[in-house]
């Protein structure tokens, strides 16, 4: 059966957003070396809108490495990093973009490779991560902020009806005090760097620009809801989610939102869908198959199987909307500050997606369980449990989102049309 190439694209958007990303990082390279202009290296929980609020770009780490994966680059380094004497058991996740800037050979790493940050800036949810950026930075003789992360004690039922419009009282008023404490040393930090000063009516802005980018996000879920077939496959979902996401709030990224849902709905309304001969939805959980793009596509033909799902375009609306911008600085704390929670750890992350599996009509769900990362990992079988008692038949698929070396892709798909023929298929 022939296999839709990563580069067939049904969405004008899809390539706008691709297009621009590489734009930007080829701009921020030329910056960085030709006018010395200073950038930080953050991981993707990290609240980016401080960045863009102070006037210094800032690369996401899973982003970078979800490029290095996906030029098939991943095996290169980090058989590297463990020549060089760093055990197998890092978070691929987290450190695929560390190997790409001290092991192998960093002038193979994608359009040219991560030049020298003037900062780096982790919030420390494993052990892992806290080590992987230590000695990045001590690698690079940059700054690091590292922001602890707190658990909740707190966790009631059905938390994104209550993040838009109660998150002060939902994330825990000793939870945001801490955190907020841990932004403004985090603005200091920027500050220090830029020179730029920090104006909350400026970060109240940028937030009601991100409330407007999500609800364009919310538009375009409604639609793939209520659509008989899905009118966008999965991995152009992401890709334009994500791409904007690392923008969020500014003028480009609200406009590629709107576009994104105006492309979406002419497709609803034109009665296109993403494969005409969809028979059956899916629903992938986890960070995505960042080295096998095509997975997404491999059941169409035969199985009319459809992934509508991930995360990705989910979370935007019930994990980034805050309503009562009267403390910005407290609302972007409350963005971040649950995040584990809301996407891995149980009750909240199994209650969410069970949910969404219903609001989407999937008949089966497929779990990435990347064993080398923990936060990612830690609450995946409550929420194959949870899909399993809903009545959603469920497989795991041992993987990791960006080490390609033990991924053997006819076998996984062999294995995930078993489980179609077996326990989906009507």
């Amino acid at each position: 059966m022939a296999l839709e190439k990563r580069t067939d694209k049904q969405l004008a958007c899809t390539k706008a957003a691709a297009e621009h990303q590489k734009e930007w990082f080829a701009t921020l390279r030329r910056d960085v070396f030709e006018h010395k202009r200073p950038y930080a290296i953050a991981q993707a929980d990290t609240p980016l809108e401080l960045f863009a609020l102070l006037d210094l770009p800032v690369v996401s780490n899973q982003w970078w490495s979800a490029v290095v994966s996906s030029r098939q680059m991943s095996g290169h380094y980090l058989d590297g990093l463990n020549a060089q004497g760093y055990h197998e058991g890092l978070c691929r996740y987290c450190s695929l973009s560390f190997a790409s800037t001290v092991a192998g050979d960093p002038a193979l790493a994608p359009w040219g490779g991560l030049p020298k940050p003037a900062l780096l800036a982790a919030r420390l949810t494993c052990d892992c991560i806290q080590r992987v950026f230590h000695t990045w930075a001590a690698k690079f003789n940059a700054p690091l902020v590292a922001m602890d992360s707190t658990g909740a004690t707190h966790l009631p039922p059905r938390w994104w009806e209550l993040s838009r419009h109660r998150w002060p009282e939902l994330f825990e008023p000793h939870r945001l005090d801490f955190l907020t404490g841990e932004l403004k040393h985090l603005i200091q930090a920027i500050q220090k760097i830029t020179g730029t000063k920090f104006e909350m009516a400026r970060l109240r802005a940028l937030m009601e620009n991100v409330n407007r980018q999500e609800e364009y996000f919310d538009e375009v879920r409604d639609l793939i809801c209520a659509a008989p077939k899905c009118p966008v496959r999965m991995n152009e979902q992401v890709n334009n989610v994500m791409t904007t996401q690392w923008h969020r709030g500014s003028e480009w990224a609200v406009n590629h939102a709107r576009a994104f849902r105006d492309e979406v709905k002419q497709r609803v309304q034109q009665n296109i869908a993403a494969y005409p001969g969809e028979r059956l939805r899916l629903m992938w959980i986890g960070a995505g198959l960042w080295h096998d793009a095509e997975f997404y596509n491999a059941f169409e033909e035969d199985y009319g199987a459809v992934f509508v799902w991930s995360m990705y375009l989910a979370f935007g609306p019930d994990g980034y909307i805050r309503y009562g911008l009267k403390d910005p600085l407290r609302a972007l704390a409350s963005r971040i500050v649950s995040m584990n929670e809301q996407l891995h750890n149980p009750p909240w992350a199994n209650e969410w997606m069970v949910e969404q599996a219903r609001r989407h009509r999937v008949d089966a769900a497929l779990i990435l369980l990347p064993l080398g990362s923990r936060p990612s990992v830690s609450g995946t079988f409550f929420i194959q449990q949870a899909l399993e008692q809903s009545g959603i038949p469920t497989l795991l698929i041992e993987a990791d989102m960006v080490d390609a070396r033990g991924w053997d892709g006819a076998a996984m798909r062999g294995k995930v049309r078993q489980f179609l023929e077996t326990r989906v298929a009507k």
